[in-house]
């Protein structure tokens, strides 16, 4: 079975002692994670250590990096490299978030940089990809993830692109309060699989974690991670508040 993952981006949100007390309250529900099973926090940069170390000898845990540069190295002040992430014991890092396309924009191109970086480095990328409500409304949301897919991963080797999450993040659904109904995301699940199954094959495709990244919540959660070709969520809001995230986490397949 598909590794099932509860991902958790905080954002720039929470202080440094909030957050340490959010990973904590977590944590003491002692949620027995199974072996197909993946609990993700994207902590802000300042919190990197602390959360690795929080949850280091916690089962099924882990830590990821909400960005990275696209460059190795250099003169880029204020920038995080994933080599640096690397250094810290990070394994994950998100790429593409809607919010970094639209407010710092990243281009497809760009993210494909980011991409090889991270796996250069035997980090897994949390590829995010989606479409705005316009887009939705014309009907074009499969021609418009299929091309962010086709830009930012298609030039990837098999043995590459396994190693890659996806995150499909309808953005009219991010923060908004609107989440897709169980019928769209399964549907936008499955096309992604699919787009992955003609390029990749099956076999592949079928290996290849896709999680919906789109107001989840922990009433909704069960139905979300109940379809078939959804395999756990890329959580906001809910992430922020200890006892709505632990009941997203038992939502996930077993």
């Amino acid at each position: 079975m598909r590794k099932q993952i509860a991902a958790a981006n905080w954002k720039m949100n929470l202080t440094y002692q909030l957050g340490e007390k959010l990973l904590n309250d977590i944590l003491e529900a002692e949620i027995a994670i199974s072996d197909n099973q993946q609990v993700i926090f994207a902590v802000p940069f300042p919190y990197l250590i602390m959360a690795k170390s929080t949850v280091a000898h916690e089962k099924g845990y882990d830590i990821a990096a909400q960005n990275c540069s696209d460059k190795k190295n250099g003169a880029y002040t204020g920038e995080v490299s994933v080599e640096m992430l690397q250094s810290v014991g990070i394994k994950y890092i998100i790429i593409g978030h809607s919010e970094r396309r639209e407010y710092f924009f990243e281009t497809n191109k760009t993210l494909a940089d980011k991409v090889n970086i991270c796996l250069e480095n035997d980090i897994t990328p949390i590829f995010c990809c989606g479409e705005a409500l316009s887009v939705r409304e014309k009907n074009g949301q499969n021609d418009y993830v299929q091309k962010q897919l086709e830009e930012s991963l298609f030039h990837l080797d098999q043995d590459k692109i396994i190693n890659v999450v996806i995150a499909y993040e309808p953005i009219w659904a991010i923060g908004t309060g609107k989440t897709a109904s169980t019928q769209q995301a399964q549907e936008m699940h499955q096309y992604l699989r699919s787009v992955l199954a003609n390029k990749y094959g099956h076999e592949i495709a079928d290996q290849i974690s896709i999680l919906y990244g789109g107001s989840v919540k922990a009433n909704n959660a069960s139905e979300l991670f109940s379809c078939p070709d959804v395999d756990g969520g890329l959580v906001g809001g809910a992430s922020l508040v200890a006892q709505d995230f632990i009941q997203i986490i038992k939502a996930l397949k077993q």
